[in-house]
């Protein structure tokens, strides 16, 4: 028999796969984890939201605990990664509680003020349409009464006074006296604001960008505000998030794009449990109304990307965090046999909520967890922005039911993969496209100051991004320029290359000014990874040494030489394969998150580095002059070579 909402013990939150499905546990090394299917037709996709959430074990077993004890929670990670899954689980998982209908009745002594009453949930329709029937048969009386006292005065005018007009004049009067006092009837009947009848668990409001009037209520504006015609107040109101979210789950994404007049109100609707409904519009005969208060005892869960907190009203974030947990979402997980079955369940589960693509033969779920493990960007990880992969799922199921297939293939996803790629993917293979046109690409031959620097656009793009040096005589002290639209951090790069330059040279470059030029690099320029590609390009200019046009390289740079980890290694190897790059040196550290396709494995040749000098040994061309170079920098950096800088001794980047 299944557990009850609430009932759940940590234990049962997200199950393992094996606990429903045949598995092989000798085959670790399997891309299924031994999972013994031969399609996703054969994997049981449980029923309860938590239990499909993929990874987040950390976010999942607070959601329990808030769950339990009725607290606020604040989920902070990149798009995709399950937040407002996590916040639907939530709600399934809420103890059960007494569920409950909200009323709003006339107020007979001050029509403005609208009366609120709570009762048990089912019971408001029941009250609506008692006093829908009570109107109904009123009517019906007046109307009987209206017609008589009609007859009446009409047979009266016709056969005693003989005056057809007054008699037809008279019943006029009497019908509208009779349908403007019935008016007074009809505003009787209570408006139903919350209906719960249908409601078998915990509330869910997914308040997301929701407008004032949406997340807090609103009185509708009556343009007929007199003579009897005008809508009574408490029929004009309606309810916001907040008061249908009573007795279960508000979720707001994207919690600072709320203004902070609205994130105010909110954090007194937290505090108070309830919050008095009144027109949103200053120029709205609706701002006239103010309702009693109306129940808003609900579970905040507000989640947002990292800039989330900056513009968060810091008194809502206190009470969010006062009275519940605040968690940071992974976007990667370790890739393992369970982890791996459940990214098969998960591909099952996409299947199944779309309910019209093809199952996905064991092949095709082979290439999509490939795929996971390429996304994440770590060696031995499983991306966790599964929004994203959903969509090569479905993509790939479009394409295999365009063409009537009974599963999806895995030529179907290798084929969705190309089709899917992002904007940012579409735009870097045009500009690589476009350079080649215009032979901005150089690819062969040696050239002194220029080098072939890496960078990605967005997340998932890479791009070759030439970089080009030349030193001039000084009109006064001697300086480091670099053009090409530099952020902060990138301009900090430059200052640490002039570290190693200043540190190395024989010529006194005091007397000289350095010039440094990102090609064409209209969106700027926002990290430090091409450190090692000016620093490579001034020690070309500076020693008259041409570097070899074959090489691509990436990297960040000390002051005293080492080369750290950069991210996005995959994509800007691939991108200097496209654009038919022969080498491409990468940070030593960085050698564990090469995951780049078949199809480029073979194009290009990746050589890790450690130091500036290991650079400078591949990249220059002249033996005697770059071997007299290389030596004269390892003399000057003394141990730093004999260090071990890897994953251990540099900081991942961000």
């Amino acid at each position: 028999m299944p557990a009850a909402p609430g009932d759940q013990s940590e234990s049962d939150l997200g199950r393992d796969v094996a606990d429903d499905m045949e598995v092989d546990e000798s085959a670790t090394d399997d891309l299924l984890g031994g999972l013994q299917i031969e399609s996703t037709a054969d994997i049981e996709v449980p029923d309860r939201l938590v239990d499909q959430v993929i990874g987040q074990d950390r976010a999942r077993d607070i959601i329990l605990k808030a769950a339990s004890q009725r607290r606020h929670v604040m989920m902070i990670g990149s798009p995709g990664t399950g937040k407002s899954m996590l916040a639907k689980a939530m709600s399934q998982l809420l103890p059960r509680e007494e569920l409950q209908d909200v009323l709003v009745y006339h107020n007979p002594d001050d029509g403005n003020e609208p009366k609120v009453r709570t009762v048990p949930a089912g019971k408001g329709e029941q009250i609506v349409e008692a006093h829908k029937e009570e109107a109904r048969k009123r009517n019906q009386m007046r109307s009987f009464l209206m017609w008589i006292i009609i007859a009446i005065v009409i047979g009266y005018a016709l056969i005693i006074e003989g005056a057809v007009l007054l008699g037809i004049l008279a019943a006029g009067v009497i019908y509208l006296a009779f349908r403007y006092s019935s008016r007074g009837s009809d505003a009787m009947i209570p408006n139903l604001l919350v209906n719960t009848a249908d409601q078998q668990t915990a509330p869910f409001e997914d308040a997301t960008g929701a407008h004032a009037g949406a997340l807090l209520g609103d009185v509708r504006h009556d343009p007929f505000q007199s003579g009897g015609m005008e809508t009574p107040s408490h029929d004009r109101v309606e309810a916001g998030a907040i008061h249908k979210a009573n007795k279960g789950v508000l979720f707001v994404d994207e919690i600072n794009t709320l203004d902070i007049r609205s994130q105010q109100k909110l954090m007194t609707a937290i505090q108070e449990g309830e919050f008095s409904i009144t027109g949103q519009s200053e120029r709205s005969s609706g701002a006239m109304v103010q309702t009693e208060p109306v129940p808003t005892d609900f579970v905040m869960v507000a989640a947002g990307n990292l800039d989330a907190m900056e513009n968060m009203h810091p008194a809502l974030r206190s009470r969010i965090k006062g009275y519940g947990y605040e968690v940071y979402m992974d976007d990667t997980i370790d890739d393992d046999p369970e982890m791996r079955r459940k990214y098969a369940r998960f591909v099952a589960q996409e299947v199944e909520k779309d309910g019209r693509l093809p199952h996905f033969t064991r092949e095709a779920v082979e290439e999509v967890i490939l795929e996971a493990q390429r996304r994440s960007g770590r060696k031995g990880h499983l991306t966790l922005e599964l929004r994203n992969l959903g969509g090569l799922v479905r993509v790939a199921g479009d394409i295999a039911r365009a063409e009537d297939a009974e599963f999806t293939t895995r030529e179907h996803v290798l084929r969705a993969k190309r089709r899917s790629r992002s904007i940012e993917q579409q735009l870097a293979d045009d500009y690589i496209e476009r350079r080649k046109d215009y032979e901005l690409n150089v690819s062969q031959g040696e050239v002194v100051g220029r080098v072939n620097g890496l960078a990605v656009m967005g997340e998932d793009s890479g791009i070759v991004m030439p970089v080009m040096a030349e030193v001039a005589p000084s009109q006064g002290p001697g300086q480091v320029i670099a053009t090409g639209n530099l952020q902060d951090i990138a301009q900090e790069a430059v200052q640490n290359v002039s570290a190693i330059i200043k540190k190395f040279s024989d010529e006194d470059i005091s007397q000289q000014d350095i010039h440094i030029q990102y090609v064409q690099s209209y969106e700027g320029v926002e990290g430090d990874s091409a450190s090692v590609t000016m620093a490579t390009a001034v020690i070309s200019a500076l020693e008259d040494i041409p570097i070899d046009q074959s090489i691509a390289m990436t990297g960040s740079l000390s002051v005293r030489g080492d080369v750290l980890p950069v991210g996005g290694v995959t994509h800007k190897i691939e991108a200097a394969a496209k654009a038919g790059l022969d080498t491409v040196i990468i940070p030593a550290a960085n050698e564990q998150d090469v995951m780049i396709e078949d199809e480029y494995k073979d194009e290009v040749e990746i050589i890790p580095v450690r130091h500036i000098s290991e650079v400078l040994e591949v990249a220059l061309v002249g033996e005697p002059e770059k071997d007299s170079l290389v030596d004269r920098l390892k003399n000057i950096t003394g141990n730093a070579l004999d260090r071990q800088v890897g994953p251990g001794g540099s900081p991942s980047p961000q």
